[in-house]
């Protein structure tokens, strides 16, 4: 799974590399536009949906992630 976001996230946000550090502080490209193409790339990559106070605590990767893993476990 922490492949498949990266993958989102470097292709997103035009990156050559990414981590598991990657932040909306750390990252510049990281702007509101951006975001909601980050959202709607990891919906269709993990096809989920996001409630809007998901989408709003999604500013690392680790936050990310744990939302993703937590709606993995409820289907």
């Amino acid at each position: 799974m922490k492949e498949r976001i990266l993958k989102v996230m470097k292709a997103v946000f035009e990156l050559e590399n990414t981590d598991e550090t990657i932040s909306q502080k750390n990252c510049e490209k990281w702007d509101s536009l951006n975001h909601l193409q980050l959202v709607i790339a990891l919906e269709e990559e993990f096809d989920i949906s996001f409630e809007p106070e998901e989408i709003t605590e999604m500013k690392d990767f680790q936050t990310i992630e744990s939302i993703i893993a937590h709606k993995n476990i409820q289907r």
